[in-house]
């Protein structure tokens, strides 16, 4: 399958905050452009208060710093700010990312606090990706926990993005459709989306189409001739239960099953939902369309689609648009770029952001992540330690929440595995790539296997602890003492 990339002539290197070359502009006045230096991403608060996230974009990052480049037009405007050294503007025409990127496998349900994604780098080249970055984490990460909480709603009912003209931009509804993919929808209207990622796409017609015809029953009988094996009416432009109910089954029955066919579905995008679904599905299945789908659209999320089912509508499928590819109720994802560690002398010598707001303290030095499951599968906790720390599962192993440090913790009988990869080794791609539909079964099966369903429900979801190793604990102590003393 031919891989697209949306509108191949722009050039995303220059996606990027201007403070990322007037820093690196002086790193390399001061010859600093060759230390190596490590930036964590990660994230302080879950969306609508839930119980986690659902790490997505990480694909486009590793594209972007593949092709990161700067042309002779990009480094002419450059040069017009007058603000950069000749030798700097030079050097950017050739160059290149050089560093190596850690990250957990896409679709990976994730935490607040805990680093997602780590690169590690010459201090310029971090320094000029933070934007991008930041870009796909906050935006897809967003879309996809999104989704997730919409078809957890629906509870097997299938849910399809319908978004994209309630979408901010072109491209966001066109990633946003790949991530929600990912969160576990069914399929997406977006054309663009279906083409670059393989999504299924979906659709059948508007209230336009009914309006063209001189009559309503004209328009089905129309559109059913048209696409006999997948026709799904609209029966709200005029009236639903006095009008675009009984034109569709008479559609069904005059049009469609004298060609062997049955009529797939109805929608309605208007209207009481739960009221005019439960009346609807009595009506179909009196006239023998029992196999007739009840879809329906308009303004849904997990809280409407949720009460909905809770007073019992009879909906198959739910169309959801502008409250998913907005992510409405919360519409910032909030992942940082945070340097936890600069190379000294062969060595990376860690560094901690301290504030007043204890949730902005940053985990300092290079880390790796661990997750901790039970006997039985399940995700009891996740874990930091010292990069490259021995991490030993057989015996009962003592960790410490830093939550309650004064308590002695050890894991016994427990499973406990890395949660991130080396993806990216200067500049190249280490691996392969899963495909978006091995995404999307992951999600499915971390929320079915492996995540509690405490953490899943929508109201005061169950907190996952975020432990630490003893000797990762007692550095980010010695580290904060250390800051304290130098700077009181």
């Amino acid at each position: 399958m031919m891989t697209h990339t949306q509108f191949d002539k722009r050039n995303i290197s220059m996606m990027m905050d201007f403070y990322e070359m007037t820093m690196a502009n002086g790193y390399f006045q001061d010859h600093d452009q060759e230390t190596k230096v490590a930036f964590d991403v990660f994230y302080r608060a879950n969306p609508d208060e839930g119980g986690f996230a659902i790490f997505a974009g990480l694909e486009q990052i590793i594209e972007y710093v593949e092709n990161m480049s700067f042309s002779d037009e990009d480094v002419e405007y450059f040069r017009a700010q007058h603000m950069f050294s000749d030798d700097f503007l030079e050097y950017l025409r050739n160059f290149r990312f050089r560093g190596d990127i850690y990250a957990m496998p896409e679709g990976t349900v994730m935490y607040p606090n805990e680093p997602i994604l780590t690169v590690v780098a010459p201090l310029v080249d971090a320094q000029l990706v933070e934007t991008a970055i930041l870009a796909q984490v906050n935006h897809q990460s967003l879309i996809a926990t999104k989704s997730s909480r919409i078809v957890r709603a629906a509870n097997g009912r299938a849910v399809s993005d319908f978004g994209a003209r309630r979408a901010h931009n072109m491209d966001a509804a066109t990633y946003g459709a790949r991530a929600a993919y990912i969160g576990g929808v069914v399929g997406t209207a977006t054309v663009s989306a279906g083409q670059m990622f393989d999504i299924p796409v979906s659709g059948t017609m508007a209230h336009s189409w009914v309006m063209f015809f001189d009559n309503e029953y004209d328009a089905f009988k129309k559109y059913a001739e048209t696409y006999p094996d997948a026709t799904v009416l609209l029966i709200d432009t005029y009236d639903v239960m006095h009008s675009g109910l009984p034109n569709a089954i008479r559609t069904a029955h005059e049009v469609l099953e004298p060609m062997g066919k049955r009529l797939a579905g109805i929608r309605i995008d208007s209207g009481d939902l739960a009221y005019l679904s439960k009346k609807i599905r009595r009506a179909l299945d009196a006239e023998g369309l029992q196999d007739c789908k009840v879809v329906v659209s308009n303004s849904l999320d997990e809280f409407t689609i949720t009460s909905l089912l809770n007073q019992g509508a009879c909906i198959d499928s739910f169309g959801v648009g502008e409250r998913l590819i907005t992510a409405k109720s919360e519409p910032v994802f909030g992942a940082v770029y945070k340097l936890c560690a600069v190379g000294r002398d062969g060595k990376f010598v860690p560094r901690i952001k301290v504030s007043e707001n204890v949730e902005k303290i940053t985990n300092p030095g290079l880390k790796d992540v661990y997750r901790v499951y039970d006997e039985n599968g399940h995700a009891v906790a996740d874990m930091i330690a010292v990069f490259g720390e021995p991490v030993d599962e057989k015996a009962p192993f003592r960790y410490v929440d830093p939550r309650k440090p004064w308590k002695n913790r050890s894991f016994e009988n427990m499973t406990i595995k890395p949660l991130r990869r080396l993806y990216v080794k200067d500049g190249k791609r280490t691996q392969d790539l899963p495909k978006l539909a091995e995404i999307r079964a992951y999600v499915q099966k971390q929320l079915k296997d492996e995540i509690w369903v405490e953490e899943q429900r929508f109201e005061n979801p169950h907190r996952h602890y975020l432990d630490m190793t003893p000797s990762y604990y007692e550095l980010k102590m010695g580290l904060l003492d250390e800051t304290k003393r130098e700077h009181s």
